[in-house]
């Protein structure tokens, strides 16, 4: 990574920055498996408040997904692995686009150095954690790295944390134990934190920042002198349906948790409501009750209720009442389970 071979993606729409976290990281998997661009691209972007987690990971487990709603939190699964973290306009993502090159897949340390380089010559000492895709700043990190590999080509980049809201990072991306118990997917290694911002020259902006590190990565001296694509309608448009397919679906990113293998929503009066579970010979394995708004009652205890149960509507009916669920119609939540069990 580094130099005049490279090209940056522009990924804004109609002259607008994109900041939505579902669409900026489903991208990459657009440019690597649709658009195939020659040569080496960048994508350097913010996204809104978000949790970011890993293909391969449990949602109930590495998420407090009630604090997620209530601050209005969006929720994205990657397409490629790595574990859960949290993103908002004070983190920027850079991420190394290549086509036709894999040669450096699994090496975090080659799509590192250049950005370790530019910090370093403004005498911060950054490195690297060893053994880890972790970028690191007195012990603490401020990148995550992942990447993933189709045929030749390949997608790989992190995080660079400038002022990110560590609280909100820490209260969003509290462990659920009970769940964690379940050993279904992967988990997060969770590591302390840090922001750049304290240790970069007095007064950088983030305007400022993002202008240094992309006329270091690009070795240029004015951004006018980088190459730069810019993403056309008709990018949009496959990208678009990429989303509405998949990748910008609930059913992606809240339901596709290893060990359960179903995911339905509806709204009612109060709000949307998803349902995550899992069924084996009859029987009710896992569930997990996804409200979009505050529930007025306890759908755990109607979750508590169902597993370990045979499934039948009158089951069903018992267990709703053991919520004692005040701002959901109790027939229409019922009516909502059998017909979402009854159909995986």
């Amino acid at each position: 990574m580094g130099g005049i071979d490279m090209y940056l993606i522009d990924i804004s729409r109609d002259g607008q920055p994109s900041y939505d976290a579902r669409v900026n990281q489903s991208l990459d998997n657009y440019f690597v498996n649709d658009l195939k661009l020659p040569g080496h691209g960048l994508m350097f972007y913010v996204n809104k408040p978000s949790v970011i987690i890993g293909r391969n990971q449990n949602v109930w487990a590495e998420v407090d997904v009630d604090y997620l709603h209530e601050h209005n939190i969006e929720l994205v699964r990657r397409t490629s692995g790595g574990g859960a973290v949290y993103h908002d306009m004070g983190n920027f993502i850079f991420e190394n686009i290549l086509v036709d090159d894999a040669s450096n897949f699994g090496d975090y340390a080659h799509f590192a150095k250049p950005v370790l380089k530019a910090l370093q010559k403004l005498g911060i000492d950054v490195q690297m954690k060893p053994n880890s895709s972790d970028l690191i700043l007195d012990g603490k990190k401020w990148s995550g790295m992942t990447m993933f590999k189709s045929g030749k080509g390949i997608a790989a980049g992190g995080t660079i944390m400038y002022d990110l809201n560590i609280e909100n990072a820490k209260k969003v991306l509290t462990e659920n134990q009970v769940e964690k118990q379940k050993r279904l997917g992967v988990f997060s290694k969770r590591s302390p934190i840090v922001n750049l911002k304290d240790y970069l020259p007095d007064g950088m902006t983030m305007v400022e920042f993002r202008a240094y590190l992309l006329k270091e990565l690009f070795q240029v001296k004015s951004l006018d002198a980088i190459e730069t694509y810019h993403m056309t309608a008709d990018d949009w448009r496959i990208a678009d349906q990429r989303l509405a397919e998949t990748y910008g679906t609930d059913t992606w990113n809240f339901g596709h948790n290893p060990g359960y293998y179903n995911y339905r929503d509806q709204n009612f009066s109060a709000g949307k409501l998803g349902i995550n579970w899992t069924v084996t010979d009859g029987k009710m394995v896992h569930l997990q009750f996804n409200p979009f708004f505050k529930v007025d009652g306890d759908l755990n205890e109607v979750a508590a209720y169902l597993i370990g149960r045979k499934v039948s509507p009158r089951i069903v009916k018992k267990a709703v009442k053991q919520g004692n669920i005040q701002n959901i119609d109790h027939q229409k939540l019922i009516d909502f389970l059998i017909r979402s069990f009854e159909s995986a």
